[in-house]
C-alpha cells in the first residue's frame, strides 16, 4: 500500500498529465532481434468464398481457393499448374478439389485420366461413386464397338474439322504441313463434306479422296491431277494409321451415341494408351478440339478441364498451340484449365519451349509439392518464386505444398475428409514411391496407429516455423537497416 505522500503525488501528476500507463523505459533493438519477440503475421488469405483446400501452415487459418471467385479481382486468369514428384499428394489434391467443386450446381468437370492400374483409370472410383461411366479410349476395345470420337463429327464446325486434321497430321509427322500437302487435305475435306450428307463423314472418306482426288480440285488451281495425288500421299499415310493402323477403331467411325456432355463429371480414360507413344499427343489433340466445339458453351456454367500428365500437351508444339487457343477462348466462357506436371523441366526444356512459356504464363495459380533441391531452384527461377519458398520446397512433407496465387505465396496443408479418403487414396496413391514417410494415404508409409496424424503434422510445422523465421531473419539483416522499436 502506498504511503500518503506518494498517493498525493500520483493524484496530482494524474490531474496535470493524465493517468500514467507504465513507467517502463523504452527498449532499443533491431528488427532482426525484435522478430523473436513479435510472432510473424500470416499473409492475407484469398477470402472465404469458394472451395476449402486445407489450412495455411504458419497461421493455421483455413485456406480457401476458387479461380471463378478470384478471377478479375485477384487472378488475371483462372488457369492452374500443379507440380511435384510422385507420392507427394498431387492426385489427392486434384480429386478432392473436383469433388468439392461439384457440390456447386453450376460446375462441370472434364478429366483426361492418363494414369491407372488393373485395367482402369485413376478416376474410375470417383466416376463410379457419381454414377458416371468413363469414356475409355482403347484401340482394342473400339474394335469391339467401344468408344469412338469422330474428328469429322457434324457437331464440330468445318473450320474446326480442318484444323483438327492438320494438327493430327503435324503431330504424327513432327513438322508442319507444307502448302501443297495442306492444299490436298483442304480440297479432300471440302469434297467429302459437300458430297456425303446421308451419314457422318469419317476419316476413311478423307483417305480415299486423298488417294483418288477429283479432277475438279486440280482444275481449280490449274495443276495436274497426278500432282494433287502426290501432294496428298504423305497426309493419306498418316491418316491411314487412324483407320487401319495401331490407332484404328477410336476415330474412324461415327461418334458413339450416348456420350453425356451434360454430366457433371466427364472422364476420358486414356490409361490403356502408351504415354510415351505418338498416340498420346494425337489423342490429346482430338479430345481437345472435340471438347472445344461440343462441350464449351455460353450457358453460364463454370467448367474445369483437368489434364493428367499434361507435359504430353505442352511438349508438342502443335498440340500446345491448340490448347493455348482453347485457354484463351475458354476464359471468356468460364473455363479453368488445370495442368498436372511432375517436373517443369519436362516442358521448358522440350521441343515446345515457346508454347510452354505462353501456357505457363496464363497459369496464374501454381501449386508446388516437394521436389529435389536442384529442381526446386529451376522451378523457382521459371515461376519467379521468392527465395524462402524455393528453399522450403525440398523439405515439404507429403500433402503440404507451396501455393502461389498471383504473387500471394503461402504454405498450405491439404486436408482430406473421412468421406473422401476411400475415393482419393487408391492403391496407386498408396504405393507410389516416396523417399519419406508420409501422412496416411499419401506417402509410402502410413503412420502407426498410436501416433495421431496431428502430432506428426505439428512436429513438421514447428520445424517449418523455425525455418521460416530463420529465412526472414536473413532477409531482414541483408535488406533492412537497424531501427528503433519502443
Amino acid at each position: 500500500m502506498k504511503d500518503p505522500l506518494s498517493a498525493v503525488t500520483d493524484a496530482f501528476t494524474s490531474f496535470l498529465f493524465g493517468a500514467v500507463e507504465t513507467t517502463r523505459l523504452p527498449v532499443r533493438t533491431s528488427t532482426g532481434q525484435a522478430q523473436a519477440v513479435y510472432l510473424p503475421t500470416a499473409a492475407p488469405g484469398l477470402g472465404d468464398s469458394g472451395v476449402i483446400i486445407g489450412r495455411e501452415v504458419y497461421s493455421g487459418k483455413g485456406y480457401i481457393y476458387d479461380p471463378f471467385r478470384l478471377y478479375g479481382q485477384q487472378l488475371p486468369a483462372p488457369h492452374w499448374l500443379v507440380l511435384g514428384e510422385s507420392g507427394n499428394g498431387k492426385s489427392a489434391l486434384e480429386k478432392t478439389y473436383v469433388l468439392r467443386q461439384l457440390r456447386f450446381r453450376d460446375r462441370q468437370v472434364v478429366v483426361l485420366d492418363a494414369q491407372g492400374e488393373d485395367g482402369a483409370g485413376e478416376w474410375n472410383l470417383i466416376a463410379q461413386e457419381l454414377g458416371i461411366t468413363p469414356i475409355r479410349l482403347d484401340a482394342m476395345a473400339a474394335l469391339d464397338d467401344g468408344i469412338r470420337l469422330n474428328p469429322l463429327d457434324p457437331a464440330i464446325t468445318t473450320t474446326g474439322q480442318l484444323a483438327l486434321l492438320r494438327t493430327i497430321i503435324e503431330v504424327a509427322m513432327g513438322h508442319g504441313l507444307d502448302e501443297r500437302s495442306g492444299f490436298a487435305l483442304k480440297v479432300a475435306h471440302a469434297y467429302v463434306n459437300e458430297t456425303i450428307t446421308e451419314r457422318q463423314p469419317v476419316l476413311t472418306d478423307i483417305v480415299d479422296q486423298l488417294r483418288h482426288p477429283e479432277p475438279e480440285s486440280a482444275e481449280a488451281m490449274n495443276v495436274d491431277i497426278d500432282d494433287v495425288r502426290a501432294w496428298g500421299l504423305d497426309v493419306a499415310l498418316v491418316l491411314d494409321r487412324l483407320v487401319d493402323g495401331d490407332l484404328r477403331g477410336m476415330f474412324d467411325g461415327p461418334t458413339t451415341v450416348g456420350i453425356d456432355l451434360d454430366a457433371p463429371l466427364i472422364v476420358f480414360d486414356l490409361s490403356h494408351i502408351d504415354r510415351n507413344s505418338i498416340a498420346m499427343p494425337i489423342l490429346m489433340a482430338i479430345v481437345g478440339v472435340w471438347l472445344e466445339h461440343t462441350w464449351i458453351r455460353p450457358d453460364r456454367k463454370k467448367r474445369i478441364f483437368l489434364v493428367e500428365e499434361a507435359w504430353h500437351i505442352i511438349n508438342s508444339p502443335f498440340v500446345a498451340q491448340l490448347f493455348q487457343r482453347l485457354l484463351k477462348f475458354g476464359r471468356r466462357l468460364g473455363l479453368s484449365f488445370v495442368a498436372v506436371v511432375h517436373h517443369l523441366s519436362d516442358v521448358v526444356d522440350g521441343a515446345a519451349a515457346k508454347e510452354a512459356a505462353a501456357i505457363l504464363k496464363m497459369a496464374s495459380t501454381r501449386t508446388i509439392y516437394a521436389q529435389k533441391a536442384d529442381e526446386a531452384r529451376a522451378t523457382g527461377r521459371v515461376l519467379g518464386l521468392p527465395r524462402w519458398a524455393v528453399e522450403i520446397i525440398p523439405t515439404l512433407s507429403p500433402g503440404i505444398a507451396v501455393w502461389d496465387v498471383n504473387g500471394n505465396v503461402q504454405v498450405v496443408k491439404h486436408l482430406v475428409t473421412e468421406a473422401e479418403r476411400p475415393l482419393v487414396f487408391t492403391d496407386r496413391a498408396m504405393t507410389e514411391g516416396s523417399e519419406r514417410a508420409g501422412l496416411p494415404g499419401v506417402g509410402a508409409q502410413p503412420l502407426p496407429e498410436e501416433l495421431p496424424e496431428d502430432i506428426r503434422a505439428a512436429e513438421w510445422e514447428t520445424e517449418q516455423r523455425a525455418a521460416y523465421l530463420e529465412h526472414q531473419r536473413r532477409i531482414n539483416e541483408s535488406s533492412e537497416s537497424e531501427s528503433t522499436v519502443a
